[in-house]
């Protein structure tokens, strides 16, 4: 087999079952039918999954490294999520671990086309992690949103995207919405000579995806917020390369729903399609996540690999600014943070939030190195 992907599998079994329910996923991986039944040579020797190897790891879980021909994949990211667990993601012992990609591929989807250093140019943000907080609940008009946005750009605060529940509702239509915070955050922008940018929910089917591009684009915007596993990745894809210039962030809605371990589906994957930043739940807030697949998240997804740019990782959920500089500590400074609520909370004061915010990060960020843990 030619430049295969090289997937790695983790399930349950018994130590005499093991290699046998290795093989049963890479013939389903790849051929899904008996092999005993194909005739072609060519399709024996270049497209059947192979297993390289499988090793125990203890308590009955065991990890095999499967070879998957990437032929298979053609250049759909939507092929490629089918390719390395498809119908294997119906046995629900199995998680999708990891994966090795030939450079073939990353030629293939490209990766970020912003990336850390195009959001930092953009931003003028040197030496310092990157700054971010949404707008929410929905249900707010888009003036109260606009209000919103005003007041944290005003503190100083670099991306402020809409929530991801914040769409295309009857109480604050896309069309509508978008105009008024972008406004919003312009005015604060001249006050405060930062260049903060505001980031609009992409949704909907790939006709409502582009048009809101449009939107985007004629409201004088950069970068936008998508879903991938709602609108699926190959929607996002073709954002991807239709729209180069724009900074794709990549929310992780859904993505806990996979049993594709996060790294390698919001580090590695979201990072090959594209996204040239990735939120993603932190240790320590709502979700109940280890701190060592955080680091490990955050290492897939801004450490050389194959010939893609950095994806910037952005830790969430339930972040508060007591902990900007331990999120500082375990990240360094080539990273996104993200305060959501709790900057909301003190809405008495939004402006003197975000900015204590942004002073923070920067007082953190002295003398630290680019990349910790």
């Amino acid at each position: 087999m030619r430049d295969p992907i090289l997937a790695c599998y983790r399930f349950s079994a018994d130590a005499a079952s093991a290699e046998t329910r290795a093989q049963a996923i890479a013939v389903e991986q790849s051929v899904e039918m008996p092999v005993s039944a194909i005739r072609d040579r060519a399709v024996l020797e270049s497209i059947v999954g192979e297993v390289v190897e499988v090793a125990d790891l203890g308590g009955g879980r065991f990890e095999a490294r499967i070879a998957l021909a990437s032929a298979t994949v053609g250049a759909d990211a939507g092929q490629l999520l089918n390719v390395l667990f498809g119908n294997t993601s119906l046995h629900d012992d199995v998680v999708l671990h990891d994966m090795e990609a030939p450079a073939g591929l990353a030629q293939t989807f490209g990766g970020p086309t912003v990336g850390i250093g195009g959001l930092r140019s953009r931003l003028a943000a040197r030496g310092r992690p990157i700054t971010m907080t949404n707008l929410k609940p929905q249900g707010l008009a888009p003036g109260a949103l606009a209000d919103l946005a005003f007041a944290l750009a005003a503190g100083g605060v670099d991306l402020i995207k809409d929530d991801h529940g914040v769409a295309d509702q009857r109480f604050s239509p896309f069309a509508e919405r978008v105009p008024r915070i972008a406004e919003a955050v312009r005015k604060a922008s001249r006050r405060t000579r930062a260049p903060t940018r505001y980031l609009p929910n992409l949704t909907g089917d790939l006709d409502a995806l582009r048009a809101k591009t449009r939107i985007l684009r004629e409201n004088g915007l950069d970068a936008a917020l998508v879903l991938p596993m709602v609108v699926g990745l190959p929607a996002f894809q073709a954002l991807r390369r239709e729209n180069p210039d724009i900074a794709l962030v990549a929310h992780p809605a859904m993505a806990g729903a996979t049993r594709i371990a996060p790294a390698l589906l919001m580090g590695r994957l979201f990072r090959l399609i594209g996204a040239d930043a990735t939120v993603f739940p932190n240790a320590g807030g709502r979700f109940g996540v280890a701190r060592e697949e955080c680091l490990r998240l955050a290492r897939a997804a801004r450490e050389p690999w194959l010939s893609l740019a950095p994806t910037l990782p952005i830790p969430s959920g339930g972040m508060t600014l007591e902990r900007v500089g331990e999120m500082v500590d375990d990240y360094g400074i080539e990273v996104g943070l993200f305060l959501g609520g709790s900057l909301l909370a003190a809405s008495a004061d939004l402006t003197g939030s975000a900015a204590r915010f942004v002073a923070a990060v920067a007082e953190a960020a002295k003398g630290r190195g680019q990349i910790a843990r």
